[in-house]
């Protein structure tokens, strides 16, 4: 297998991991209150990437004062999308979160434009908005205007651009394990306070199996995510990102019984066009660059 299929299968694999993560979450949280679950799933999870760490020796702080507190606002930047995604995956068809989500690339293009000074051309910009003109499709509004969880999603794209935003402006001295075990810590403490206020309730054996099962799915996209980056060529694999979408369709019609109707099967393929779209002039970009 050469590098670039192996590379497209980790990307494959990264995004079934991902998603069969938000079923999980999904299905569970028919019985477990939202800050609950996500300290149960946060426990499982930070306790696994802590081992990973600590096998890997990236349990280290020792970088520069300004990547700590990079860290921190990426913390509270994935803290935000947590919270908004989920919410919103608890009431919306799980393919329509998702899709919504397939407008990543778009939106951190144009972060990276608006924020760091970065020049793309009309073309790319052109697809940017085709990409936010799918998305309006998707998220469109009702009767009685947009869903209040449909505007939970759009919030969670923003959150989620922010921090790889942030990421961005990150040193190489930042090992990523490090930064991932302080996202998952955090995220873990914010929604341990909030039970507070919120209450704990039992749990059943087999919510709470889905829960523990969502963490080991995290990790195990996590650990695809990062080989990722080590085969082959980013451009060829980025696009298998979208993969995600496919797995949203499947689970979401064989476990919830959701089918989207066709305006969001239209929004989401202007979406995943724009992105692929925006993905190859990158790509062409980059020996100019």
């Amino acid at each position: 297998m050469n590098p670039n299929l192996r590379g497209a299968m980790l990307m494959m694999g990264s995004m079934a991991a991902f998603t069969v993560n938000d079923a999980l979450i999904k299905a569970a949280g028919k019985e477990i209150p939202l800050f609950q679950m996500v300290v149960i799933r946060g426990v499982l999870a930070t306790f696994l990437v802590f081992l990973l760490a600590r096998h890997l020796g990236a349990l280290h702080l020792n970088f520069p004062r300004h990547d700590k507190w990079l860290v921190v606002a990426r913390c509270l930047a994935e803290l935000s999308a947590t919270f908004f995604f989920l919410t919103a995956l608890l009431h919306m068809p799980l393919a329509n979160v998702t899709a919504v989500l397939q407008a990543l690339p778009l939106t951190v293009t144009l972060g990276a434009v608006l924020f760091f000074g970065e020049h793309i051309g009309w073309r790319r910009i052109l697809a940017i908005v085709m990409g936010f003109a799918g998305m309006l499709l998707i998220v469109r509004p009702g009767p009685d205007g947009f869903s209040i969880y449909a505007i939970y999603a759009l919030i969670a794209v923003a959150s989620v651009t922010a921090r790889d935003l942030i990421t961005r402006r990150m040193s190489v001295h930042v090992p990523s394990l490090a930064v991932t075990l302080a996202t998952s810590l955090s995220i873990t403490m914010a929604a341990g306070i909030a039970t507070m206020v919120t209450g704990w309730e039992p749990v059943p054996i087999g919510a709470g199996a889905l829960v523990a099962s969502a963490a080991v799915f995290v990790l195990t996209g996590y650990l695809c995510s990062v080989l990722v980056m080590r085969e082959g060529d980013v451009g060829f694999i980025a696009p298998f990102r979208y993969s995600s979408l496919i797995w949203a369709l499947g689970l979401g019609w064989v476990v919830f019984g959701d089918w989207p109707d066709t305006v969001t099967m239209v929004g989401a393929a202007l979406v995943v066009g724009a992105g692929l779209f925006t993905l190859f002039r990158e790509r062409q970009s980059q020996p100019a660059e």
